[in-house]
Parts: structure tokens; C-alpha cells; sequence
């Protein structure tokens, strides 16, 4: 399913449910297998779109040398201890899930690999999905460098995509169209990752996707438990 800029709305699709992602995200990284479970369930097809975070925004940056050790920063103690929080729940879920996630040593420029699934987007679902298991995979394992054009273009041939012409693409339509759909995007008010379009509704964390699948499967019976039941049975 491909998309020109000239439709691109970040709230609107052709498929049922969009889903914004972005490498660098824990959180996205455990949410990919319980997402793509909703699609072959349910025999749907979802639109993934990059969503490229500028977390040194909100986070502050930090870099780490090969024995983890901080060599430079720029974070509050708060934080800091948002950030290790982060990492030990997305680690918690990785393991049970038979995956390795390792803190990243710097806060990465997500945007050439984000290009890449746009253009292995292009080419079908099956590669598109081959591509994201396996940058996924390797990021968080420290063994991809997502800022390197070689490396990049290597995992989309390895997801069987045809990379002729990438290396134009990447530098330039594909990169304007990158910027430009980031700011319609962040403009329309999606902020974070994993996040799930469903309905024209914006949902933010793969906590939500048991009510993704209620939505999806034409609201049958109860909708699911959100957890924000003040203790005496009343809602607040």
C-alpha cells in the first residue's frame, strides 16, 4: 500500500489501524510482535508509519562508551530516572518475550532507517515486515548502526527489497517526504510511540491494544478494562 505526500493525513488511512513506530523506542520494540498478532488474527491489513522522536527534547542526551560507562550528558537526576525506569519495564517484557534489549550509547538519529521502511513499505507487507524484525532485532542488540547508509541498505536487500535507486531516494525525495510527514504528524497531535490510529482516535502505548482489538472487531460485548476504576467499583 503506498502513499504519496500529496494524501498523506496522519489521522486517516485505507487500512483499519495505523500504528507510529520509531527504532530507538524500548517500548515500540516490544509492542511490534503483540501488533502484528492483531493483524494475522485478524486477517487485517495495518498502516505502519514511522514516527521519528526527538527525545533529547523532553529526555536530555546521553552518550555511553563500550564498557556503558556515561562520557557525556545532559540530563536531569529526573530524567535520568525516567530513563532507567523505561529500560528495566521494556527489559522485563523483552525477556519474556525471548528477546535481548540492551541500552542504546547514544540517543540515535532514527531517521534514515525510518526512510528505509518507507521505501521497504513500498515493495509489500512481507518485505516491509522482514525489514522491521530485523532492524528491530539488531538494534537492540547494538549490533545496526541506523545512521549508516551501507548498513541500512544492506538490512533492506536482506529483507529481499530491490535498493536500486534507495541511495537517490534517501538523500532526497525520500528524506523531504520524511520531514514533511513528521511535522503534519507531530502537528496533528501524535506524539508518541507505540501509537495506534483507530477510528480517527489516537491512542499512545501497547497497553491500549486490547482496546484496539475491541474497536477492530466491532465493539462485542463489554469493552475492555482501562484500569482507571477508582477502588469502590466507580468510575473516575
Amino acid at each position: 500500500m503506498s502513499m504519496e505526500l500529496a494524501d498523506f493525513d496522519p489521522m486517516r488511512s485505507d487500512a483499519p489501524l495505523i500504528v507510529y513506530i520509531d527504532f530507538k523506542s524500548p517500548y515500540a520494540f516490544i509492542a511490534k510482535d503483540p501488533t502484528y498478532a492483531i493483524e494475522d488474527q485478524l486477517g487485517i491489513e495495518i498502516d505502519w508509519r514511522p514516527l521519528t522522536l526527538d527525545i533529547p527534547s523532553f529526555l536530555g542526551s546521553a552518550r555511553l562508551d563500550a564498557q556503558d560507562r556515561v562520557v557525556e550528558q545532559n540530563r536531569t537526576a529526573e530524567q535520568w530516572q525516567g530513563v532507567r525506569y523505561a529500560y528495566r519495564d521494556a527489559r522485563r517484557y523483552a525477556r519474556l518475550m525471548g528477546y535481548m534489549l540492551r541500552g542504546t550509547v547514544k540517543i540515535w538519529d532514527t531517521s534514515l532507517v525510518h526512510i528505509a521502511m518507507m521505501w521497504a513499505k513500498r515493495q509489500g507487507r512481507d518485505i516491509l515486515r522482514r525489514y522491521t524484525d530485523i532492524t528491530y532485532e539488531r538494534f537492540w542488540r547494538r549490533e545496526l548502526d541506523a545512521e549508516d547508509p551501507r548498513v541500512v541498505t544492506a538490512v533492506l536487500a536482506e529483507a529481499g527489497a530491490d535498493v536500486a535507486g534507495f541511495e537517490d531516494f534517501h538523500k532526497g525525495p525520500g528524506r523531504d517526504e520524511h520531514d514533511a510527514m513528521q511535522a503534519a504528524t507531530f502537528d496533528a497531535g501524535v506524539f508518541g510511540v507505540p501509537g495506534y490510529v483507530v477510528e480517527g482516535q489516537y491512542f499512545w502505548g501497547r497497553e491500549h491494544l486490547p482496546m484496539v482489538r475491541w474497536m477492530l472487531t466491532g465493539r462485542e460485548g463489554p469493552a475492555p478494562d482501562i484500569a482507571y476504576r477508582r477502588l469502590g467499583g466507580t468510575d473516575g
